[in-house]
């Protein structure tokens, strides 16, 4: 039994080598954010702070993160947040937690609105399933000329990102509807983008994905179907007759459907100009189609 103290950077190494054993991907990451979640400090303030020694108090709200992260609940909402495009968002158990793969759909959307340079009036944005709020957040600060719907059937996801777009002072460009897809939208009638990141999971994918996924974020969010692009499908028939002429739809998907989802695309005429958005692993990850 040894008498080394438990300093920082002593738990962050014990917590790395247990949540590695746990199959973390981020194991060190994880240990860095509960750890500063449970001091009240940043992440970068531990790299000066190493050889301090946490008092009683903060190793046991640690040691209470570290069991439930242990047990399968994401760091996201240990700590009640997630950085999304260098944005900070609340999440629960009610919305999806953010991940790098969606920030694709916001920068394709900024590069798709820097081109069509619309300036006589606002810029008109869709997010369909805001969830978190984080697509439609982040659009509306990057792209302060636009006026942003946020859509979601589940009120509950609604209420968070609310209180996400009030924290980041864009709650007056930001007109949050309740319902599914775009079938409770009555204004405005024409959108310029129509970005999305809906549930394209399949049934039988739904089984095999990761226990801290399956069992703390909300399935209606996730599962689609059986083939898990029905509700892209919907989407598709459902945006082009709301987009303007030259209008965008962008929507992520899973690589496994990226297929499929070409061809239910070259099924509708009035949207063309179809092209993929690689993820930083060269997966096709986010579909962008054109109103013709």
């Amino acid at each position: 039994m040894t008498d080394e103290p438990w300093t920082v950077l002593r738990l962050l190494q014990w917590t790395t080598e247990f949540f590695q054993k746990r199959g973390s991907d981020s194991p060190r990451l994880d240990a860095e954010v509960l750890l500063a979640h449970a001091r009240q400090c940043s992440r970068i303030e531990l790299y000066t702070a190493f050889e301090e020694q946490p008092d009683a108090e903060q190793r046991a709200a640690f040691r209470e993160l570290v069991r439930r992260r242990g047990e399968g609940t994401p760091v996201a909402q240990l700590v009640g947040y997630k950085e999304f495009y260098s944005l900070r968002f609340r999440v629960d158990e009610n919305t999806l937690i953010p991940r790098p793969e969606t920030e694709h759909v916001v920068i394709e959307a900024i590069d798709c609105a820097k081109a069509m340079a619309v300036t006589d009036r606002p810029l008109q944005v869709a997010d369909v399933g805001t969830g978190s709020g984080a697509i439609a957040i982040a659009l509306a600060v990057h792209l302060p000329e636009a006026e942003v719907t946020a859509i979601d059937l589940s009120e509950a996801a609604l209420e968070i990102a609310r209180w996400n777009a009030s924290q980041h002072a864009v709650q007056d460009r930001i007109r949050f509807v309740h319902g599914d897809l775009l079938a409770d939208v009555s204004q405005p009638a024409l959108f310029d983008l129509i970005c999305s990141n809906p549930p394209y999971v399949s049934e039988q994918e739904y089984e095999q994905l990761d226990r801290s996924v399956r069992d703390h974020e909300p399935r209606s969010a996730l599962v689609a179907g059986e083939d898990g692009t029905e509700v892209i499908k919907r989407l598709m028939a459902e945006s082009y007759p709301r987009l303007n002429p030259g209008g965008r739809l962008i929507i992520e998907l899973s690589p496994m459907i990226a297929g499929a989802c070409e061809e239910l695309a070259d099924q509708i005429s009035e949207l063309g100009d179809l092209r993929f958005v690689k993820d930083l692993a060269g997966h096709r990850r986010v579909l962008s189609l054109r109103r013709i």
